[in-house]
């Protein structure tokens, strides 16, 4: 099993919350397989302790929109019978994993956004909160930083538009336009157990200042998650407009199927990101006979391995 908390560049004073919450999601999803469970439930495990944690762009104390809300988004996949579930855009949902579960359990769809979402979630048990409960004072006093740069014409200070109007997508983002500065907390895990089905998981809370109704990668099919037991699991974190123009998570899971290691098919996916259109994040990639790859472009992203051989975590590649 592998878990990640976002790829950015975290500061001295956050490493040791970031590892602390890595570690215990990853301990509680590995339990999970251990006790013989399925990889599905190992991965929503996890990544429901990383949106209970506040350290991460997930759940409660995620980033705000502008008008200073949370906004969720999480997709949760089955690689075993090729199922998914998705949320986007949801308020009042504290797990917007365990809304994805429910979504690739209980509905012939795959996707819900909005109050639609939340109305699945809760006809299904989950009980609605308000949108406060998500809401930490961090992120109010973030949220006014960001708008003050804004103001002040840092480009670094938003992801809204970033790259909209900078011409050919082949060309290279300046990096001052890059908000490579950012945090990118957003949280994932991928996990193969006993029965060699993989399954993948990615929930986020979007990025700062984010216009309301903005939807990333993170809960996009083939974008910040896939899961197929015929070639890999994956999970993304980082600058969701450049994964999402690539459909990442499905060009690196393309590449395992077609023969290459997940080592090597994680470090060109990120190159082929940067390469392509300057973006930048990390990926964690499983395959079905449990080798596995980590990459990313970014100072440091939050990691963590679990095998036989014991749990690993780090903040570098």
């Amino acid at each position: 099993m592998l878990v990640h908390g976002g790829a950015w560049a975290i500061p001295d004073d956050a490493a040791e919350a970031h590892l602390s919450g890595v570690r215990r999601a990853l301990e509680a999803g590995y339990k999970v397989l251990t006790r013989g469970g399925s990889a599905l439930d190992a991965v929503e495990v996890a990544v429901t302790m990383l949106e209970d944690d506040p350290t991460f762009d997930a759940g409660r104390g995620s980033f705000l929109t502008s008008d200073g809300r949370v906004q969720l988004d999480a997709l949760l996949m089955d690689g075993g019978r090729m199922k998914a579930g998705g949320v986007a855009c949801v308020e009042r949902l504290r797990n917007p994993i365990q809304a994805a579960r429910l979504v690739l359990e209980q509905s012939p769809h795959v996707y819900f956004v909005g109050t639609g979402a939340e109305e699945f979630a809760r006809s299904h048990g989950m009980p609605l909160i308000d949108n406060a409960e998500l809401v930490l004072d961090r992120e109010r006093e973030r949220l006014k930083n960001a708008k003050e740069r804004q103001a002040a014409g840092l480009a670094d200070a938003t992801f809204s538009g970033l790259e909209d109007d900078k011409g050919p997508e082949t060309a290279v983002a300046p990096a001052t336009e890059s908000p490579l500065g950012s945090s990118h907390d957003t949280v994932g895990a991928v996990a193969l157990d006993v029965h060699g089905n993989l399954a993948a998981g990615t929930s986020t809370g979007g990025t700062l200042n984010k216009t309301p109704g903005r939807v990333g990668d993170s809960s996009l099919i083939g974008c910040g998650c896939y899961a197929d037991n015929m070639s890999a699991a994956v999970s993304l974190t980082g600058w969701g407009e450049p994964i999402m123009k690539l459909v990442l998570g499905k060009w690196a899971t393309d590449r395992v199927a077609a023969g290459s290691a997940p080592e090597f098919s994680a470090r060109e996916a990120i190159s082929y990101l940067h390469n392509r259109l300057g973006g930048h994040g990390g990926i964690i990639l499983l395959g079905p006979d449990g080798r596995f790859g980590m990459a990313h472009n970014t100072p440091a992203m939050a990691w963590g391995l679990a095998s036989e051989a014991g749990l690993e975590t780090g903040l570098k590649i």
